[in-house]
């Protein structure tokens, strides 16, 4: 034991570097080992007090109006939905085609619609009970009257909403639908299938009509699900609601039945198409001039009489003449 420590005295001595170093890395590992003990503990001492913390929120959130509330909502969203999935009536068809067409996808349209519908009648009559009397002097009949005029006008708000919806989409397809047939025509040109080219031209106009872009792609998704192309394109035609896509429908299921060139039916088609957009513009131009005849005779006319007229009414009027 004496030569041992003799030895390292020795080696020690001789060195006086590697001892230090020693200790280095001895003070180094005693640091680094406390602070990882201590991030462990710290870490073990957040994670149990946010358990706690939202143990205690989720307590709270469920004794809350908030959370009560939402749950009524989404209890009368399900009974409202689950009430009229079942009914399969010729009115609900046209209903769900036109949320569709409006571009309301969530199943839960119906329900929102209904559920909006009543709420507006309801409010809007309510309002008019509560606050006609401050606005209206007359009451009785008249009264009356306007109450349920409110209530009507809440009634067919959603309606006149979604048609408005619906317009504006079909405005978007109208203008859109000659560049979708001109690159739907390359695609076929460049030897792409009807499947290959829906989805490379959705792609390319993503960011000029993101409608049609929409339904494109949905087209797509219940192609790769297993529907045959004519059912698709038939869907796809009654989603846009348009006259065109219903002729591009019929003219791509007439092909594949007669075994015609889809490339050439595509390409006349894409003319017809382009020559409609150029008459459309034309049509628009050429009832621009009836169209500004009224704001002329009633905004800029008078204006002119008045300049022209003004200086002779003054001399008349100063006896100047």
């Amino acid at each position: 034991m004496d030569i041992i420590s003799y030895t390292l005295s020795n080696m020690f001595r001789d060195n006086a570097s590697m001892l230090m170093a020693l200790l280095v890395f001895l003070a180094t590992g005693t640091i680094a080992f406390a602070v990882m003990a201590f991030a462990r503990v710290r870490g073990a001492v957040k994670k149990r007090t946010s358990r706690i913390l939202d143990d205690e929120r989720a307590s709270q959130s469920t004794r809350s109006l908030r959370y009560s509330s939402l749950k009524a909502v989404t209890q009368l969203l399900e009974y409202t939905t689950k009430h009229y999935a079942a009914t399969n009536d010729d009115n609900m068809k046209v209903l769900r085609r036109r949320l569709i067409q409006a571009g309301i996808y969530d199943e839960r349209g119906v329900a929102f619609f209904f559920i909006a519908r009543t709420a507006l009648a309801v409010g809007l009559a309510f309002a008019l009970f509560v606050f006609g009397p401050l606005l209206i002097s007359q009451g009785g009949s008249f009264f009356w009257l306007m109450v349920i005029v409110g209530g009507i006008v809440g009634y067919v708000a959603p309606s006149i909403y979604i048609d408005r919806r619906i317009a504006a989409r079909k405005d978007e397809h109208r203008g859109g639908f000659p560049d979708f047939m001109d690159l739907l025509v390359v695609c076929a040109d460049s030897g792409l299938s009807m499947e290959a080219s829906f989805e490379r031209v959705g792609r390319e106009l993503g960011d000029s009509y993101p409608s049609l872009t929409a339904n494109i792609h949905m087209t797509n998704l219940e192609i790769r699900a297993g529907k045959n192309l004519k059912d698709a394109l038939e869907r796809f035609a009654e989603r846009l609601a348009l006259e065109e896509a219903r002729a591009f429908a019929t003219l791509i299921n007439q092909s594949i039945d007669l075994g015609s060139s889809i490339t050439d039916a595509l390409r006349v088609y894409s003319d017809d198409m382009r020559h409609k957009r150029l008459s459309r513009a034309e049509e628009k131009a050429y009832a621009l001039p009836a169209k500004l005849a009224l704001p002329m005779m009633l905004c800029i006319f008078p204006v002119i009489f008045v300049v022209i007229l003004l200086p002779v009414f003054v001399r008349l009027s100063v006896g100047n003449f």
